[in-house]
């Protein structure tokens, strides 16, 4: 019989990355009120799409999860959530390859960035107010 005598925790603490340009220039062509209402109705869809990806994931749904994580990459990429959008292509990446497990972890990856990501923008804009 083996005894564990230390049982370690991972801390998964990943940094998103915004891309500022991106949000600068939502705000040059729109406006600061347009650029604002767009990143704020952004903010939303990507909430209730990482939810639903991640509902689509538990119902065993590839083909939903694979259409609703493609969309999280053109909303993330619209308002410079740059890591989020690459780690949404990894996820897609995996559900092509077939690989269960690995959807599993990038998936739940996703999740966790997305909701940093979502936190990080908000801050963004508390900031700017």
């Amino acid at each position: 019989m083996i005894v564990v005598a230390v049982v370690f925790t991972l801390v998964q603490d990943e940094i998103v990355r915004l891309d500022p340009e991106q949000l600068g220039g939502l705000y040059h062509q729109l406006g600061e009120t347009g650029a604002e209402d767009v990143v704020c109705r952004a903010i939303e869809e990507l909430a209730v799409r990482l939810a639903h990806c991640e509902r689509l994931w538990r119902l065993k749904d590839p083909e939903g999860l694979r259409k609703c994580t493609r969309s999280l990459i053109a909303i993330s990429g619209q308002i410079g959530m740059t890591t989020l959008a690459r780690v949404a292509g990894d996820v897609i990446c995996t559900i092509d390859s077939g690989d269960s497990a690995a959807v599993g972890a990038t998936l739940f990856r996703l999740l966790r960035i997305g909701e940093r990501s979502l936190m990080a923008v908000w801050d963004l804009q508390d900031l700017s107010v």
